[in-house]
């Protein structure tokens, strides 16, 4: 793993993880490093491969 390259996430984590807000399912964005709750319409960003399930630290989707 280089530097920049950030560590996987673990897609295993998804199965545990629903949207703080509505309890929801969360669909998992690759290309954003995100984890997505279709309900709160908001994306909750992973950083270094850990999801930061803060809604302060989301953002709306458009």
């Amino acid at each position: 793993m280089t530097e920049t390259q950030a560590p996987a996430f673990d897609r295993r984590m998804l199965e545990s993880l629903v949207c703080p807000l509505t309890q929801t399912v969360l669909e998992y964005d690759a290309q954003a490093q995100e984890l997505v709750s279709r309900a709160a319409n908001l994306a909750f960003p992973i950083r270094n491969g850990i999801p930061v399930m803060l809604v302060d630290e989301a953002r709306e989707l458009d």
